[in-house]
């Protein structure tokens, strides 16, 4: 956003000329980036397989597998999105204590979205003092 607001129209990351179109042209710059095991890229690229956007079919359990390579590699957002999927069974099977343990992770690292999580996870547990402090 910063760039944008100076001008920048490009990609903040290698300052390349955004593709023309949606499709072929976005996919590729994204791939570039995951082959050079960029944590954000990868992370952006399972988000597109969870929507099914950037004209990749939509693919839960590639997400679940990018989301995962992506929080190997130090994505405090992939391991967010790591605990949604745990815990909702997106892609995986149903594991709550895994997915909690994943919101942890990233609420350690200050992710305000896991702490919201916890809180509201606490919250439908009954530990309304433990609910109110995340």
């Amino acid at each position: 956003m910063a760039a944008k607001q100076r001008g920048m129209n490009d990609c903040a990351f290698c300052r390349t000329p955004y593709p023309a179109n949606d499709g072929a042209g976005a996919i590729a710059m994204v791939q570039a980036r995951v082959a050079k095991k960029d944590p954000a890229a990868i992370h952006y690229l399972g988000t597109a397989y969870y929507y099914g956007r950037l004209g990749v079919q939509k693919d839960l359990r590639k997400a679940v597998e990018l989301y995962t390579e992506a929080a190997e590699h130090g994505s405090i957002q992939a391991l967010y999105s790591l605990g949604f999927s745990y815990t909702k069974g997106e892609g995986v099977e149903v594991d709550i204590a895994k997915g909690i343990e994943f919101l942890k992770k990233a609420a350690m690292q200050g992710d305000f979205q896991s702490r919201h999580s916890l809180g509201i996870y606490e919250a439908d547990e009954g530990n309304y003092d433990r609910a109110v402090r995340h």
